[in-house]
């Protein structure tokens, strides 16, 4: 087994127990059955990390491993070259012995506006779905949740979790490379759900909605964050082809839309909690994601309209309960 990418200490740690169905849904090793035509590439990035366990760790007010004087400046220019055979790195920002990864995505930004709404993480077992390299899992662990499971179909991401896990060995968290939709039907386990960034992705959002709930123990919280519109009850944009040049994206209810939506999927307390425009500070490229970002996806004479001439992105994060 390649020790690299060895889930068997998660299925340990499930069996058991309520999250033992989960068992079907994890490899018990990321390297069996790949195909993807790059994975020998990342595989072989990881392989020569540097052997570093961190004398200093903050996942509570950052995600900063390590301290800079475990590496010397040629050192630190050898692991920034072996992580930028990831690229391109969009949740962050991390830093790594003194290395700065400055991600596409303030991610922190983000968690600094969600976490005073959620009920307190700790010792409570978190379901992140599309959680890309699993940033907000490691900040949850910070807040003392006593697992934290992500699902990312994305295969690279999934390896720059392993990165970072190179590093982080201790923490409970997992990020397994799989879709919510591949998970068991039926797992009402989690005390916490996350789906943030996937709601706009999905063609019918009843049915994500009620997969999220069946992740969820009775009395347990979803945190929906989500692309909306300006509007009132039932208004919803379409997009008929793209939206921000994203070609997946099939709906932008307003807020009293989705709001109606939870309260029929069967969640109840419903709360909108934030709602931020997404700007250029806080989505861009930059070393670590050198592709076209949300610049080049506003119009350039009104950045309040995407190049397709739709509203430019507005995100709201929804807290409800299962009962």
């Amino acid at each position: 087994m390649n020790v690299l990418f060895d889930y068997s200490p998660l299925l340990q740690a499930i069996a058991d127990t309520p999250l033992a169905p989960l068992a079907a849904a994890i490899p018990a090793d990321l390297a069996t059955n790949v195909t993807h035509g790059d994975f020998s590439k990342w595989q072989a990035a990881l392989s020569v990390l540097p052997s570093l366990m961190p004398r200093d760790l903050d996942m509570h007010s950052a995600l900063r491993v390590g301290t800079a004087d475990q590496l010397n400046d040629s050192e630190r220019e050898v692991l920034r070259a072996t992580l930028m055979q990831l690229h391109p790195w969009r949740k962050g920002p991390f830093d790594l012995f003194g290395l700065h990864v400055d991600t596409e995505w303030r991610s922190d930004w983000k968690w600094d506006r969600v976490l005073p709404h959620l009920a307190p993480l700790a010792g409570r077992r978190v379901l992140d779905v599309g959680c890309g390299n699993g940033y907000h899992c490691w900040r949850m662990a910070g807040e003392g949740a006593a697992l934290v499971v992500g699902v990312e179909p994305m295969l690279l991401y999934v390896l720059q979790y392993w990165a970072l896990r190179h590093f982080l060995p201790t923490p409970p968290v997992w990020v397994v490379p799989a879709t919510l939709e591949q998970l068991p039907d039926n797992v009402p386990a989690f005390d916490t759900v996350l789906s943030m960034g996937v709601l706009y992705h999905r063609r019918s959002p009843f049915e994500h909605l009620d997969l999220l709930k069946k992740k969820l123990r009775k009395g347990g919280e979803l945190v929906l964050e989500t692309l909306v519109i300006e509007g009132g009850p039932g208004m919803t944009l379409v997009p008929p082809e793209r939206y921000c040049r994203m070609n997946n994206v099939w709906f932008l209810p307003s807020c009293a839309t989705l709001q109606s939506w939870l309260q029929k999927a069967g969640f109840t307390d419903v709360r909108v909690v934030d709602v931020t425009p997404t700007t250029t500070a806080e989505q861009r490229q930059t070393e670590w994601m050198t592709y076209e970002s949300l610049t080049q996806a506003l119009d350039t004479a009104n950045p309040a309209l995407t190049v397709e001439g739709h509203p430019a992105p507005l995100r709201a994060t929804f807290v409800a309960r299962f009962a």
